[in-house]
């Protein structure tokens, strides 16, 4: 018999498998249900605000509606993926320098901390600071305590983060 027209031991291939591929991490901040009241009666959705994030300086914020928690929360994700913001991390797993940021009528300080000292925030901060990965910050929240907004405040405040060589490369002071 002729070997090559028949298929002896090919092995199957293998199923994809989403927990090798994916490193990103969830991290839910809040799901409300939210009451519309229409023509025919009150109308009823979920709002869900998920945090997305490798651990590795990388963070999004995904918020979605939908008439079911799981649609939202899947809106939410994908969302979030594609709201994916890249941060500037020091060698001590903290911020580069002090930045302050405002959303709304919450306002947010952040302060780069020792080695050590671990994540000094509360609520919706902490959460977002987490997922990015940083390990070494204080963080104060003044103003409003929507974690909505305070959430998109330290998403503000870590793309206004900066390394020195990037400064000196915008002033052209390096090549």
């Amino acid at each position: 018999m002729n070997t090559d027209l028949k298929q002896v031991n090919i092995p199957k291939k293998k199923k994809w498998d989403r927990s090798k591929k994916k490193k990103d991490k969830e991290q839910l901040i809040k799901i409300s249900r939210i009451s519309k009241v229409t023509k025919g009666g009150k109308k009823i959705s979920f709002r869900v605000v998920l945090v997305v994030g490798d651990d590795n300086g990388k963070v999004g914020l995904g918020v979605a509606k939908a008439s079911d928690v799981s649609l939202a929360f899947e809106k939410a994700r994908s969302n979030g993926y594609k709201n994916l913001i890249q941060v500037s991390l020091t060698k001590s797993l903290s911020i580069p320098h002090q930045v302050e940021a405002s959303f709304g009528a919450c306002k947010l300080i952040l302060k780069p901390a020792m080695k050590g000292s671990g994540v000094i925030a509360g609520g919706a901060t902490r959460s977002v600071l987490q997922r990015a990965g940083i390990k070494n910050v204080i963080a104060k929240q003044l103003g409003a305590n929507n974690l909505l907004n305070n959430a998109k405040a330290t998403i503000c405040a870590l793309e206004k983060l900066t390394t020195k060589s990037a400064a000196l490369k915008k002033r052209n002071l390096i090549n």
